[in-house]
């Protein structure tokens, strides 16, 4: 009996020079799947191929593993929201106020795109491709505003006087709002107060505690 077709047989090989279209479209399909089943266990390669219409040797021309792919389809909205963060920062001639705003936009980024945020930031790192790994996420748009936001601070003399170190309280910042940001991803449904209320008494707390008494 001959074997069944399979619906990646459906798609004819791509033609010399398609090939970044090819990976857009892989790209495409990785993130319709995520969003479709909010679980990156279903984003398998086969099932991407399928939804595609390739082999699955295709996407490893593309993607060297499973773990690439979804990073890459992640990184895209990171960078969506870098924009969107230092677009922000820039909001305010208050630099205190434009944190405030910032901590508002990164909570609501990371839960409503609760997948995204969980890889790119809750999963163990020996998972995590080299371009994404820990001491990169120093590195992004987003971050370096902060630190900037938080320098422009204490050039301004609006933090107590013993607080000087920019990456540090920077730090203590992001930390504080990614653990808002993990548990609401991790348990949506665990009985609290609104997440609005939570990140306003959380940023109040924040930003009472480094600002300079008058």
């Amino acid at each position: 009996m001959t074997p069944a077709r399979s619906s990646a047989a459906a798609r004819p090989r791509s033609p010399r020079g398609e090939g970044e279209r090819l990976r857009e479209e892989i790209l495409a399909a990785a993130e319709t799947l995520l969003l479709r089943t909010g679980s990156e266990d279903a984003v398998s390669i086969r099932a991407v191929a399928d939804a595609v219409g390739v082999t699955a040797p295709s996407i490893y021309r593309h993607f060297p593993d499973k773990s690439h792919l979804l990073f890459d389809v992640c990184a895209l909205h990171f960078a969506r929201m870098a924009d969107f963060i230092e677009n922000t920062a820039e909001s305010s001639d208050d630099p205190l106020l434009a944190i405030r705003h910032m901590a508002d936009a990164y909570v609501r980024f990371g839960t409503e795109n609760p997948e995204h945020y969980r890889i790119m930031f809750m999963g163990p790192s020996d998972h995590t491709p080299e371009q994404y790994a820990d001491e990169q996420v120093l590195e992004t748009g987003a971050f370096g505003s902060l630190v900037a936001l938080v320098q422009r601070a204490i050039d301004g003399g609006q933090l107590r006087p013993e607080l000087t170190d920019a990456a540090t309280i920077a730090h203590v910042l992001w930390a504080s709002v990614h653990g808002v940001v993990s548990l609401a991803v991790a348990k949506p449904n665990m009985p609290g107060p609104p997440l609005d209320e939570l990140v306003r008494t959380l940023t109040n707390a924040l930003l009472d505690g480094i600002r300079r008494v008058v």
